[in-house]
C-alpha cells in the first residue's frame, strides 16, 4: 500500500466518504486554480468540514511524510494552490461559517472559506464592511486572500489583508492547531501571524481568521475622467497623490482592456478613449467634496477630455463594472492570455508602460494594461493564441520582461497575486542568495520536512537540514554557494 493508499484509507475512517476523492475524473476539477496556464492533478482531494478534520488530514500527510497543498476557491492567478502530483489536495471551501460578527470591537471571525464579499454583506447592516476587495471578491475565500496577502481596488487607502487580519487559527505542518494573534490590534513578541499571511501555504493551512471590520464612510464619490493617452492618466494620478490627496482608489485601464470590457459588459466608458481613470473618494462629506473638486481640477488639467461623475449607487456600479470584469473579459479579444502582476513606482508609470508596449511590439505582442494606478501595482494581460506556433513562447518572453522593467525601476515581481510556481524563477532577479537562504530558514522553523505547498514560492528546494556556505577563503560575491548540512 502506497502513502496516499493509506492516508486515504485513514481519511475515509475518520470523515465522510464524500469527503475523500480518488477517482481520477473528480480529481482533475482541482487540477489548477485560476492560472489555468499549469496543471497538475493531484493524487488525492480531501474536503474537510471542521479545523480538526484539517489537523487529521495534514497529522496523516505529515507522518506519511508525503506533500499537501491547501486550496480555497481555486480563484488564484500565481499557481499557489496548483497541486502536487504525488500529494494530498486540501480543499477548505466547506469551512464556510461566519463564527462571531462584533461590531463594537470592529471584529468578524470566520472560516477560512468564507467568500470575501459575504463578510461584507453581514457586516453591512452594521454599518462596517470587509475593506480589501480583490476583483474577484464575489468568489474568492478568507483563506485565499491570506494565503497571498490579497489586495485590490481600495488597498491604496485601506491595505492589503494583512492590514485587516489580526488572528488566526492554524493547523502547523506536523498537524498542530495553533493560534497566532487575537482580537487585540497587536501582541508581544515575534510577528508570527505577519509572517503567516501572505506565505502561500508554505508554513500551513488557516482553519480560523479574524478580520477588523471597517466603518461604512459617510459619503463615497466616484468619478470616470478619460484620457487621449495612458501619459496623461498616469500624469494625472501622480498629481493627485502629490496634491496630498489619498482616494479610496485610483485605477487604470488602457485602449484595448477597455475594448475587451465593452465587449463583455458593455460598460459605455467614452469613445475614443486612450485611458480612463477611475477615481472613488470616501470618507466624511464636507473632506470628500473638497478633494473631490481637486481631483477633478487635477483631471482637466492633464488632459481629460470627459468627466463623469456618478450620480449613485447603480451608476456607481456601471462605472466599476468595466474595471471589475477586466481579466474575464480579455477572453473576448483572445483566446489566451498570461495575467501579470508587478509592481513600480507611481512616477514611473508612462515610461514603463511605453517600454512594454515596446517590447510587446518586438515580439508582435499584444498587450492590454490594467492597473492598481495610485500604488503602481500593474496587471498586463499579455495576449496570445496558444494554437499558433510560437505564441505562448513569445508571451511568456514578453510577460518575463515586465517582470525585468518592474525590478530595474526599483519595484516588485508581484503586488497582490503572489509568487506561486508561476514566479518563482524569478525571485532571484530581485533577492540575492542570502535573501533567499534567510527566507527558507523561516519556512523550515515551521516546515522543517518541507511538505507544506511544495515548489512554490522558491525557486529551487534547499533541504532544511542545509544552511548556505561558502568555500574557504572565497570571495562573497565571485564564488559558488555550497550547502554544508548541520
Amino acid at each position: 500500500m502506497t502513502g496516499i493508499d493509506a492516508i486515504a484509507a485513514r481519511l475515509r475512517a475518520e470523515l465522510a466518504p464524500d469527503q475523500v476523492i480518488t477517482d481520477r475524473q473528480q480529481l482533475r476539477t482541482y487540477e489548477c486554480d485560476g492560472l489555468a496556464h499549469y496543471k497538475v492533478v493531484p493524487a488525492l482531494v480531501v474536503l474537510p468540514r471542521t479545523p480538526a478534520q484539517v489537523a487529521a488530514t495534514v497529522r496523516a500527510c505529515a507522518e506519511a511524510q508525503v506533500p499537501f497543498v491547501a486550496r480555497g476557491s481555486g480563484t488564484g492567478l500565481s499557481g499557489g494552490a496548483l497541486p502536487h502530483a504525488d500529494g494530498v489536495l486540501i480543499v477548505t471551501s466547506q469551512l464556510r461559517e461566519i463564527l462571531s460578527l462584533n461590531p463594537a470591537d470592529e471584529r468578524a471571525v470566520v472560516q477560512p472559506g468564507v467568500i470575501n464579499l459575504h463578510v461584507t454583506h453581514a457586516a453591512t447592516g452594521h454599518g462596517y464592511y470587509y475593506a480589501p476587495d480583490p476583483s474577484s471578491q464575489q468568489i474568492c475565500s478568507i483563506g485565499g486572500n491570506v494565503a497571498e496577502n490579497s489586495g485590490g481596488a481600495h488597498c491604496l487607502k485601506y491595505g492589503f489583508t494583512t492590514n485587516h487580519v489580526t488572528g488566526l487559527q492554524v493547523v502547523t505542518p506536523d498537524g498542530d492547531l495553533v493560534r497566532l494573534g487575537g482580537a487585540a490590534p497587536d501582541t508581544p513578541g515575534y510577528d508570527l501571524l505577519g509572517a503567516f499571511v501572505g506565505s502561500e501555504g508554505t508554513l500551513g493551512v488557516a482553519t480560523e481568521v479574524t478580520v477588523r471590520l471597517t466603518r461604512l464612510p459617510e459619503t463615497v464619490r466616484t468619478l470616470l475622467a478619460a484620457f487621449r493617452s495612458t501619459d496623461q492618466a498616469g500624469a494625472a494620478t501622480s498629481a493627485i497623490i502629490a496634491a496630498g490627496v489619498v482616494p479610496a482608489a485610483i485605477e487604470m485601464m488602457d485602449a484595448l482592456s477597455i475594448e475587451a470590457a465593452e465587449a463583455a459588459v458593455h460598460c459605455g466608458y467614452p469613445a475614443g478613449a486612450g485611458a480612463v481613470l477611475i477615481v472613488e473618494l470616501d470618507g466624511p462629506a464636507a473632506e470628500v467634496a473638497a478633494q473631490f473638486d481637486e481631483v477633478s481640477r487635477l483631471c482637466d488639467e492633464n488632459g481629460a477630455f470627459e468627466t463623469r461623475v456618478a450620480a449613485d449607487d447603480t451608476e456607481r456600479q456601471l462605472i466599476w463594472r468595466g474595471r471589475k470584469s477586466a481579466f474575464a473579459a480579455v477572453g473576448r479579444i483572445s483566446p489566451d492570455y498570461i495575467v501579470q502582476d508587478g509592481v513600480i513606482p507611481r512616477t514611473a508609470l508612462p515610461e514603463v508602460l511605453r517600454r512594454i508596449s515596446a517590447v510587446a511590439g518586438e515580439h508582435g505582442v499584444r498587450v492590454a494594461n490594467v492597473f492598481h494606478a495610485g500604488d503602481g501595482n500593474l496587471h498586463p494581460l499579455v495576449l496570445f493564441d496558444d494554437a499558433v506556433p510560437g505564441e505562448a513562447g513569445r508571451a511568456e518572453t514578453v510577460s518575463g520582461a515586465i517582470l525585468d522593467l518592474c525590478i530595474e525601476y526599483g519595484g516588485s515581481i508581484t503586488g497582490e497575486h503572489g509568487v506561486g510556481v508561476d514566479k518563482a524563477r524569478y525571485m532571484p532577479r530581485m533577492f540575492s542568495d542570502d535573501d533567499l537562504d534567510t527566507m527558507q530558514l523561516v519556512r523550515c522553523a515551521f516546515d522543517p520536512s518541507g511538505i507544506a505547498n511544495p515548489g512554490k514560492v522558491f525557486p529551487t528546494p534547499r533541504l532544511c537540514g542545509e544552511r548556505p556556505g561558502r568555500r574557504q577563503g572565497a570571495h562573497p560575491l565571485h564564488e559558488t554557494d555550497v550547502a554544508e548540512v548541520f
